[in-house]
């Protein structure tokens, strides 16, 4: 499984993929069972998770927590634009967002939006204080257009294993 930096997917196993969809089901999977069902000793499964741990493959194990008993029910995804698009102002605006706890994830976009955020809050109240009192404050924030999910219904957080 040497990862030479080109194209590290092809060069994963059939049974390295299926140790990868199982970390990403459960970060502390059944060792005994799964090198049972790939025919292996518990060893070589052991050590191929070191190593997607060392090679990168592996970021970091979380818990995933349920938002609505966190008390964090409120999911918005919201677009925000730019009024000057430059390295400096975009640079600036990514290093004020990662300072802001109720933004769980960001992503720079080409097209009409800059910016798609997702936000968790407790209720309609908590985000008008979150956009008003920390986002619209953010310099250089043209504009924000909010879009409310009022149901979920796919949430993942695993990489496609092809």
């Amino acid at each position: 499984m040497q990862n030479t930096g080109k194209n590290p997917l092809n060069k994963l196993t059939d049974v390295d993929k299926r140790i990868l969809s199982e970390l990403q089901n459960d970060a502390n999977p059944n060792i005994k069972k799964l090198a049972d069902e790939l025919n292996l000793s518990k060893t070589p499964i052991y050590n191929r998770i070191k190593q997607f741990e060392s090679e990168g493959y592996v970021k970091k194990y979380v818990a995933l927590l349920d938002n609505k008993k966190m008390d964090v029910s409120l999911v918005v995804f919201c677009a925000v634009s730019l009024n000057i698009q430059n390295a400096e102002h975009i640079s600036v605006f990514k290093q004020e967002i990662r300072k802001i706890e109720e933004i769980v994830e960001c992503y720079l976009t080409g097209g009409v939006f800059d910016f798609i955020l997702k936000v968790m809050v407790k209720d309609l109240e908590a985000y008008n204080n979150f956009a008003s009192h920390k986002l619209a404050k953010i310099k250089n924030v043209g504009k924000i257009q909010s879009s409310f999910v009022l149901d979920e219904v796919k949430n993942s957080t695993a990489v496609p294993i092809l």
